[in-house]
């Protein structure tokens, strides 16, 4: 009888290792089934032109100091669905552009919206692209430039998608969470008074999600990397991707041959600081590609080769009717309280109701939930407050990856919290003379919600 139990036992035991590996065998066979391709194509302006990111600007560029690039990863897995990762050293990708660049890519290549991921680094040294109220105020010479650069751009994109699904070839990824501590929450932080602080207020998010992708020799084909982060340590008249921009650099160097792409995460109240030297731009830069390295470096999760992808785009109301002409006029000639830029504002607002034109009452924002294999991945367009990132971390776990700057960059996006508080995040809308509804927060939440239920990623806690 002895016998007979043991004999059960060690049968029992063969049995479960005999799962265990052929479990162990399927991930790694799933995991090395993707194909993966890459591309990239520099953007740097041309020509002397208009800057985007801060209105204080009054002449445009004067040089260089390091080049801008959009960069495309091309995923494909095992059933043969793809979908495209998209960065940009850019302050915004707004739907002017974005809409007619996933139309094209649509009907060249056919990815549809929810295949489509373009992602802007938010770099405040790059140039503008257009739609930004103040440019309309600029000389014919200077909208000529922008409109010629956002018209090249357009192509430029459309043709970095064809050229990446040409490189496609077999890879295996892996995804992993490191860590940055540079980013400050400029809300509850004074950067005046920075060097007198001894305690940081939040809340903060400091997360680096990491993707790895490497080629079949098992050599790393392409780093794609987040940060949820302000890019504004430069102000200067000169192209840069600022912090963001030295980071891939960096990394580019560490791994001859492979690609580096910069994903902007939920850092629209967060801010590098301190701030304003390029030697402190280059400082954050390896900062962060050293947090990237450190986990390049330790074990990372394989990502069984399954693409799940979701994608909608919802209407955010504003908490307040649009404004009448007799309101913009009121405030283009208010000379206390308004400044130059909102007026600048108030005057493309009131030439479209003098031709006829009703202003937008809702906004279609856009939101997107990936699966990559085991790996969630969150956008979310507009600057994002970080109090989303954290929230939804609540919901699906510290692991998750939360992209903001995603697909349309059209105004802050802030939490509930934040628009209680008031203040320069809160109020900017589409519509600058009212905010966004007080549920913007509950409306987005929930539908992300829904679309992470559709894509498969679960909650922490049902």
């Amino acid at each position: 009888m002895k016998k007979l139990i043991s004999f059960t036992i060690i049968l029992s035991i063969i049995i479960l290792f005999s799962f265990a590996s052929d479990a162990a065998d399927k991930q790694i066979q799933t995991s090395t089934a993707w194909k993966a391709g890459v591309a990239k194509v520099k953007i740097t302006p041309e020509e002397h032109m208009w800057m985007a990111g801060y209105a204080f600007r009054n002449k445009p560029s004067e040089g260089k100091l390091t080049d801008l690039w959009a960069k495309a990863l091309i995923l494909e897995d095992a059933s043969g669905k793809r979908a495209v990762m998209i960065s940009l050293d850019l302050v915004a990708i707004r739907k002017v552009i974005s809409e007619p660049v996933r139309d094209r890519i649509e009907k060249q290549f056919g990815l549809t919206r929810s295949q489509i991921l373009i992602n802007a680094s938010h770099t405040h040294t790059g140039p503008e692209t257009q739609s930004a109220p103040h440019i309309f105020t600029l000389e014919k010479k200077e909208l000529d430039k922008i409109d010629r650069y956002a018209k090249k751009l357009e192509d430029q994109l459309v043709n970095l998608v064809g050229d990446a699904l040409k490189n496609l070839q077999p890879a295996t990824l892996y995804s992993e969470n490191g860590v940055s501590r540079f980013q400050v929450n400029r809300r509850n932080n004074n950067e005046n008074n920075l060097d007198l602080q001894t305690e940081l207020k939040g809340p903060n998010d400091f997360a680096v999600p990491v993707i790895k992708v490497v080629n079949a020799k098992g050599k790393i084909m392409a780093i794609a990397f987040g940060y949820a982060c302000h890019n504004t340590v430069l102000g200067t008249y000169e192209w840069s991707g600022d912090y963001a921009g030295f980071a891939q650099i960096a990394l580019e160097k560490r791994y001859p041959g492979a690609m580096a792409l910069f994903f902007q995460g939920a850092g629209a109240d967060q801010n590098p600081l301190p701030r304003r030297t390029v030697a402190l731009a280059m400082q954050y830069g390896e900062t962060l590609a050293a947090s990237v390295d450190r986990v390049l470096k330790e074990e990372m999760k394989a990502l069984s080769s399954e693409l799940t992808l979701s994608y909608s785009e919802i209407d955010l109301k504003f908490e307040k009717t649009s404004p009448t002409k007799e309101e913009l006029k009121g405030l283009m000639s208010d000379t206390s309280k308004t400044p130059d830029y909102l007026k600048a504002s108030a005057k493309v607002l009131l030439a479209k109701l003098d031709k006829g034109e009703k202003l937008m009452t809702s906004y279609p924002y856009p939101l997107q939930v990936w699966k990559l294999g085991e790996q969630p991945l969150i956008t979310m367009g507009g600057e994002v407050l970080v109090g989303y990132a954290n929230e939804l971390k609540k919901i699906y776990g510290q692991n998750i990856f939360v992209f903001g700057y995603s697909n349309d960059v059209m105004a802050y996006i802030p939490t509930s919290t934040v628009w209680k508080e008031g203040g320069y995040e809160a109020s900017r809308s589409p519509i600058f003379t009212t905010p966004w509804a007080s549920d913007i927060e509950e409306v987005i939440i929930r539908e992300v919600k829904r679309l992470a239920e559709e894509a498969g990623v679960k909650k922490l806690v049902n």
